[in-house]
């Protein structure tokens, strides 16, 4: 019965870490999308700006917040 709890604890806490580290990196993603249209603004570059919108987009329907 222990070994069970135990075993099940540990599976609910991988799956936990693995969500947590994946949130990180879309929002790491999404935030360097975010500097680079910033950067394509100031260079007045539309094409770059278009780009990093579609990379910001592409990562809000990963992770909508």
């Amino acid at each position: 019965m222990k070994k069970t709890f135990l075993m099940m604890a540990l599976a609910v806490g991988m799956t936990a870490f693995a969500s947590s580290c994946d949130s990180k990196k879309e929002n790491q993603i999404e935030e360097n999308a975010e500097n680079m249209e910033d950067a394509a603004d100031d260079a007045d570059n539309p094409a770059a700006e278009e780009a990093a919108e579609d990379m910001s987009d592409s990562a809000d329907t990963v992770d909508p917040q």
